[in-house]
């Protein structure tokens, strides 16, 4: 747990650097001109076709039954908006993810290797490939796993934990491989996953139970104006997109640090017959 806690430590005092705040606006800009197009061609029909099958399967009965059941019959008017949001907000997030493992996560390996780990050896064990195959095969899981598991938010306390470990899962299998694909070796990170996994999942879990925040807003904020959607949405995806940078450090100096100590353990086994 220390040393997850001293990353964290680190984490924070980069997070709120000049040079990190100014590496979310490139992931901003491009997931705003991203989902600016698509939630303007889309959003309306999107909003018809889920109203149409809500229509055709009943499921306003059942929806507006749950809510009575959990005492949220006011929702029932703002049922697909919601149904909406919840389908649109994994892929926000999954978007602004992949920007962030893409295009800020070498800069921020670059940074925390400059600022604490100046003479850690680079030895290149990752590429821009695998960091979009590791990526992607996540995102592709996560996604399955979220649709299966929409029905929990029936269960609001039971949505927020699967939430978390699923984040959890995801951010420590993407920025681990991003943290180490400079500096390790294809063995080393390998090691490094396996020996660290419980410490990488807690990472990722607690990371996923903050990135949770900006999508409990923007649906809270939405359900007393609809009107505000878009704005909440551009909020939301910034708000990600801060976590994910503070994410992306916190594995950073964590990882680098485990890198390290498994290097100084195999200098001294080679010292010490």
């Amino acid at each position: 747990m220390r040393p997850v806690a001293i990353a964290y430590g680190r984490a924070l005092r980069s997070q709120f650097s000049g040079r990190m705040l100014l590496l979310s606006i490139v992931p901003l800009l491009l997931s705003l001109a991203l989902w600016g197009g698509l939630l303007y061609a889309g959003m309306q029909p999107l909003l018809d076709w889920l109203h149409a099958l809500f229509a055709d399967y009943g499921l306003f009965e059942t929806s507006n039954g749950i809510l009575a059941t959990l005492g949220l019959g006011f929702l029932k008017t703002l049922v697909i908006p919601l149904v909406a949001m919840l389908v649109l907000l994994p892929l926000m997030i999954i978007t602004s993810l992949l920007f962030i493992g893409v295009g800020a996560m070498p800069a921020i390996a670059r940074h925390v290797s400059r600022v604490q780990f100046p003479a850690l050896e680079r030895r290149e064990g990752g590429s821009f490939l695998g960091s979009l195959g590791v990526n992607l095969s996540g995102i592709v899981v996560f996604a399955l796993l979220w649709l299966v598991t929409l029905p929990l938010y029936a269960l609001a306390p039971v949505a927020l934990i699967v939430q978390a470990v699923l984040w959890g899962w995801l951010t420590a299998r993407v920025m681990s491989y991003d943290a180490l694909a400079i500096h390790a070796s294809l063995e080393e990170r390998r090691t490094i996953v396996h020996a660290q996994r419980r410490s990488l999942l807690l990472i990722g879990t607690v990371s996923g139970l903050l990135g949770a925040l900006p999508g409990v807003a923007w649906v809270g904020g939405a359900l007393f104006s609809v009107v505000l959607f878009p704005v909440l949405a551009v909020l939301s995806i910034w708000l990600y997109l801060i976590i994910f940078i503070f994410t992306g450090l916190w594995f950073q100096y964590f990882c680098l640090q485990a890198l390290a100590d498994l290097r100084a353990g195999q200098v001294l086994k080679d010292i010490v017959p």
